[in-house]
């Protein structure tokens, strides 16, 4: 097996088989501590926070060039190299890396499926010593087809061709919990919360494909449209994005910002 037939959602016993190969790089996101108790053997820690930007009261954004430059290049990233991310808690800041990743033209790269969960639960290997990462060349060439901006989706909100997903809890949806100066969601969103994608019996990996699919349909969310996943910062809706390209979709994007963007801005229209 060779790295370039590594799937987009890579089974724990793929990435046993694949470690120590030169151009595979295992990057965890799981909490600081978690880390420094037991992670993939060879995997490199990564910050969550050195993957996103703030300008408040906007969260969540994406980094400049320079800087996503500076934080791939230091982890050991380059052209050649296949990404492998997970991390402790379901899959959402290794999924954001990955979005991340793509947004900045790299696209050899895997969500190890269950992340830590499936890993240590599952008696893989495990290694506490931390791990040096060896630099390398990273050089940013920016795509902007996983990404949509608040006047994206203005100019998209009348589409019958595209669909808005909020992966928030039902609560912030419906208003009932608010985390900006304005509760609620962007007109013509369904709520999908992310969690809903995990299969709590199997270690939180995606759910069976068909199962997710007809989650997915219930709410009018099908493969023929384009869909644009949001969150409160695009932390959980990473997430989703990578679900929903595991399934096939292949008009995805991302709303950098999310909810802390358009509920801080009332010039934008809402529902509740």
């Amino acid at each position: 097996m060779t790295t370039d037939k590594l799937p987009l959602l890579l089974e724990p016993d793929e990435l046993e088989a694949n470690l120590g190969r030169d151009d595979l790089l295992v990057v965890d996101l799981s909490k600081p501590d978690t880390y420094a108790r037991f992670h993939v053997p060879g995997a490199v820690h990564l910050d969550y926070a050195q993957i996103i930007t703030v300008q408040k009261p906007a969260m969540g954004l994406i980094p400049d060039d320079a800087s996503l430059t500076a934080v791939f290049s230091a982890i050991g990233i380059d052209a050649r190299m296949h990404v492998v991310a997970y991390d402790d808690e379901g899959g959402g800041r290794a999924a954001r890396l990955l979005w991340t990743l793509e947004v900045a033209g790299h696209n050899r790269f895997s969500l190890l499926n269950g992340g830590l969960h499936a890993w240590a639960n599952e008696e893989h290997p495990l290694d506490s010593a931390p791990v040096t990462p060896v630099a390398r060349v990273f050089e940013v060439h920016r795509d902007p087809a996983p990404v949509a901006d608040s006047s994206y989706i203005m100019a998209h909100l009348d589409s019958d061709d595209c669909v808005l997903l909020d992966a928030r809890s039902p609560d912030e949806y419906k208003g009932f919990k608010k985390f900006a100066d304005r509760a609620g969601h962007i007109p013509g969103a369904v709520n999908f919360e992310w969690t809903e994608a995990m299969d709590q019996g199997r270690n939180l990996r995606l759910k069976p494909a068909d199962e997710l699919k007809s989650l997915l349909a219930e709410r009018g969310i099908t493969p023929d449209k384009e869909v644009i996943a949001y969150c409160q910062t695009h932390h959980r809706s990473a997430h989703t994005c990578l679900a929903l390209q595991c399934l096939g979709f292949e008009r995805v994007r991302g709303y950098a910002g999310s909810w802390s963007d358009w509920g801080n801005n009332p010039e934008l229209p809402l529902e509740v």
